[in-house]
């Protein structure tokens, strides 16, 4: 048994959506190390090359809205003009919404579900055909970044954000189900406090977000690249539908407040 590449990624094509900054970027990175091509892509252009220009000549700007099915298609049918096949898809792109239950807006219920779980599942569908070019010579893997909002409450008004992430898990069960046969795993990760633009407690204050969790910090770029890098090499293979999470044990490593008096 030869371990010495099980988390090489050489030669494989990723495409990371929301790929520019935060987790998705985090990700990005991990995978150029391991020696892939990775698309990143967003909505912002500029943001896209920016990313690009750090991370290097093996990482390529692919900007597209993929919040429509129209733009799951378009950024699926600009990576088929560059690329025969797809190893590795993340998607990671996502909105939040926290507004009070009596004041909570269907716009805010829209964006979120519409991102966060119908991107997901048509970005997925426009791009099987790269993915199984990819899977009939060794696994192509997706890996759709979840949540432990999806996994247990928080304390905020995030209704929409909650159900869309537990959707998510769910959904990520039901496609692997589906797309094994085709040579494709599918599995989830599903993150805690990391510092993103959509986790600013995290960004801003991470010592004080830190001593609740019982790792006793925040999670780093590396914690998310090592979890990613799992799934997406050879390491992974054999995960199929599983959501990893990726918290300092927040989720399952937590006491429980006694009432014993």
């Amino acid at each position: 048994m030869d371990t010495s590449t099980l988390f090489r990624l050489d030669g494989r094509v990723a495409l990371v959506t929301g790929g520019s900054r935060g987790i998705g970027k985090m990700i990005a990175a991990g995978f150029i190390a391991q020696g892939a091509k990775v698309y990143v892509s967003s909505r912002k252009a500029a943001a896209c090359e920016e990313t690009a220009a750090e991370l290097g000549p093996d990482c390529i700007p692919l900007p597209a809205d993929v919040s429509t099915v129209d733009g799951c298609r378009a950024l699926a049918a600009a990576l088929g003009e560059r690329e025969e096949r797809l190893d590795i898809l993340v998607n990671n792109a996502g909105a939040a919404w926290g507004v009070a239950f009596e004041e909570f807006p269907e716009s805010g219920w829209d964006k979120v579900m519409d991102l966060n779980v119908k991107s997901p599942f048509f970005l997925t569908q426009s791009l099987h055909g790269l993915l199984k070019a990819a899977g009939a010579e060794r696994v192509a893997k997706v890996i759709n970044i979840t949540s432990i909002d999806g996994q247990r409450l928080n304390p905020w008004d995030t209704y929409s954000y909650h159900a869309s992430k537990a959707a998510l898990i769910y959904l990520t069960k039901r496609l692997a189900a589906r797309l094994i046969r085709d040579g494709i795993a599918v599995t989830s990760i599903a993150p805690g406090a990391f510092a993103s633009e959509m986790n600013r407690a995290a960004r801003d204050h991470g010592d004080a977000v830190g001593k609740s969790i019982p790792a006793g910090r925040i999670g780093g770029d590396e914690d998310m690249a090592g979890a990613a890098i799992y799934l997406a090499s050879r390491a992974g293979d054999y995960v199929v539908g599983e959501t990893i999470t990726v918290d300092g044990g927040l989720v399952h490593a937590s006491l429980g407040v006694s009432i014993d008096g």
